[in-house]
């Protein structure tokens, strides 16, 4: 019988097309999955929590798949980071259910994302670097009308070819740190490139571009090209799954 290992992982997503395995570039899951094919002599499929997008950062990404290496979760952690690139880090090897499943068995997920106020040389590649001041309430109302569930097609690419556009969010605020301006989400799904987009549209919200009462019927239009650009990925980090 094949053992379930779950991972916990982190990774710089600079370098990266994205989580999931794709012909055009380097991905997190190919990475992982050919380290653990050296290790465990096995084609081994690798299942993410979340598909981050190309470029966005992870800290507490969760993946799983079954083997039959007997090696122990203590040393396949060691081999895992023994194998893979710098900008991937394994921080956990664990024995998981047998019915479980990083995707499918997640009850939330939390992003954050990070506007530097400030320029910086040293964590360009982290934030969003904008250099004005923000009206940080009105963005906090704006992040206040997403809680709960709604439709999201106003903030999630026209292509992702998804059955529905329903995500139920647990938590949404901003908040100020230092010379930065962070944003946490807290959902239960999000869809491609939302968190981006809701980031984007709030920031106009912020700079007095949007009205905030305006950002509601944004949502409720269920149309992409009434929110704002997607802000860059760099700022984005995938920050933990809950099961």
């Amino acid at each position: 019988m094949k053992r379930n290992i779950k991972l916990t992982i982190e990774y710089d997503g600079t370098d990266f097309v994205g989580w999931q395995r794709q012909p055009n570039g380097r991905t997190v899951q190919e990475e992982i999955e050919k380290a653990l094919k050296t290790i465990t002599q096995e084609e081994i499929g690798i299942v993410g929590a979340g598909r981050t997008d190309s470029g966005v950062h992870a800290r507490g990404q969760a993946a799983n798949f079954f083997t039959s290496s007997i090696i122990s979760s203590n040393d396949l952690c060691r081999a895992l980071n023994g194998n893979i690139p710098d900008d991937i880090v394994i921080h956990s090897v664990e024995e998981a259910d047998e019915q479980f499943s990083a995707r499918y068995s997640a009850k939330a997920r939390e992003y954050r994302y990070f506007i530097s106020q400030n320029p910086t040389a040293v964590g360009r590649k982290y934030c969003w670097h904008i250099g004005y001041r923000f009206d940080i309430e009105k963005m906090n109302r704006a992040a206040s009308f997403i809680l709960d569930v709604h439709d999201f097609q106003s903030f999630c690419k026209s292509d992702s070819g998804v059955e529905h556009y329903r995500c139920q969010i647990f938590e949404s605020r901003w908040y100020e740190e230092s010379s930065k301006l962070i944003y946490v989400v807290r959902a239960n799904r999000f869809l491609q490139g939302m968190v981006r987009a809701l980031v984007g549209t709030m920031v106009n919200v912020g700079r007095g571009y949007t009205p905030e009462e305006d950002f509601q019927l944004i949502l409720e239009s269920k149309n992409r090209s009434k929110a704002g650009q997607a802000a860059p990925a760099r700022g984005l980090f995938l920050e933990r799954v809950t099961y």
